[in-house]
């Protein structure tokens, strides 16, 4: 990476590890400061400010392999306290700049080190709305082919009476996961049971096999909706003899995660997945705010620092209808450059233009002597390293992987501080609750 990094004209750079606190979509971990009691330093989270600063300083194209530290839940696929990122942002870019120059970096080393495994020369393009829809997320596995579809007309009004009154409701709708070749009872009954083990309450379906007079569709769906509803989703699906179509209903926030997951595994079972492959796209154009479902308040969706799409003029509207120039194969965005729009954007979020002032004074400060438009990225090296290695859990190429609980069970970490310590820092820990 470095090498293909400096062949592009990029400097390398390295920034603190011990800085401020910053609203980077995760929980810090902070580190209380011996010198000043009662304050706190924290690790970061990305090199984000530290990086945007180098551009307003003139070096327009920097590069880092950066460690960056999250306070997260465990999950598969990422570490529950460090990682490393492969760190870039360059200046005067706009977004297909940054497309064009990290993707020969990231394409090149899963051609030198995927083991011969085909790697997809084009990376589309597709909009975060689009992600959610065709695959209920943001980080699709493009290697499988199935892509979900809307069906909520065929189910409004029907003699389905679960979804025909689910879709009286605003803000809902039904979503169809094509199965080609999944046209059995036993597997359609394998994946309700995979909902349910979800925390759904089951998975509606519909297979078609021959009949009496032809090509006949069967399963409860089938009997409630009648032989047209069928036909035409069947048709709207590109379905046939011997295949399948799984139904969710509801607030696609409510059900999109699972539905993503099961198309996964409707993909890995049914050996449509093409495992001998790499594929990569870039989705755009993510929302930059989103509404709490139990305050109603306004957020940020992801990283606060974007440009919103349309400058100010787009931050005079409904803040859900903001899109950023935001995107992600490898976590990414053009930058919020202009003081006036970068404050109004954290003010429409409930940050007043002192806070920001505050909280961000570095920043702040330079981008009143005029800062380029500039823009980047990071990859997620371990994760990388992960699919290289043909690996599902991401512990398996990190040396010194914390276990699910976010413990180190060798070294002893997280440890109690000693009597001594907490006095230095003059800190006291609450016994948590029994």
């Amino acid at each position: 990476m470095r090498r293909r990094m400096w062949g592009q004209g990029f400097r390398e750079y390295q920034t603190p590890i011990i800085t401020a606190s910053s609203p980077e979509g995760a929980r810090d971990f902070l580190v209380p400061s011996r010198l000043h009691p009662g304050r706190f330093y924290a690790l970061p989270q990305a090199p984000q400010l530290f990086k945007q600063l180098i551009m307003v300083s003139g070096f327009d194209r920097y590069f880092q392999i950066a460690p960056c530290f999250r306070d997260e839940d465990p999950r598969a696929d990422r570490s529950p306290t460090d990682f490393y990122q492969l760190d870039m942002e360059m200046s005067f870019a706009t977004q297909q700049d940054v497309f064009d120059t990290i993707q020969p970096v990231i394409q090149g080393v899963f051609e030198e080190f995927g083991g011969g495994r085909a790697v997809d020369t084009v990376w589309p393009q597709i909009s975060y709305a689009d992600a959610a829809l065709w695959y209920g997320t943001d980080k699709p596995d493009l290697r499988n082919p199935i892509k979900m579809q809307t069906v909520s007309e065929h189910f409004r009004g029907s003699g389905f009476a679960i979804f025909a009154k689910l879709l009286e409701q605003e803000g809902t709708e039904v979503r169809a996961i094509p199965a080609p070749k999944g046209g059995s009872r036993k597997f359609c009954d394998r994946m309700n049971a995979f909902a349910q083990k979800e925390g759904l309450p089951g998975m509606g379906y519909i297979f078609w096999r021959d009949g009496s007079d032809g090509l006949e569709a069967a399963g409860p769906l089938a009997k409630n909706i009648g032989p047209e509803r069928t036909e035409a989703i069947r048709v709207q699906l590109g379905l046939g003899k011997g295949d399948a179509a799984f139904f969710l209903g509801g607030k696609p926030a409510a059900f999109q995660r699972v539905a993503g997951r099961a198309r996964d595994v409707i993909g890995e079972e049914l050996g449509l997945t093409d495992t001998d492959r790499f594929a990569f796209a870039w989705i755009v154009d993510f929302p930059i705010y989103e509404k709490d479902a139990e305050t109603g308040e306004i957020d940020f969706e992801h990283n606060p620092f974007s440009m919103p799409q349309g400058g100010m003029a787009a931050l005079e509207g409904d803040p859900l209808e903001v899109l950023g120039f935001q995107y992600e194969l490898v976590s990414g965005a053009i930058r919020n450059h202009v003081p006036e729009i970068m404050f109004k954007a954290f003010e429409i979020a409930g940050y007043g233009k002192e806070e920001v002032e505050t909280r961000f004074a570095g920043l702040s400060t330079a981008f009143r002597y005029g800062a380029p438009p500039h823009g980047g990225c990071a990859a997620g090296i371990d994760r990388i390293v992960m699919l290289l290695a043909d690996e599902d859990n991401i512990r398996e190429v990190i040396m010194f992987p914390m276990n699910q609980r976010a413990e180190d069970l060798m070294m002893g970490a997280p440890s109690e501080p000693a009597n001594e310590q907490l006095r230095e820092l003059r800190l006291r820990v609450i016994p948590p609750e029994s």
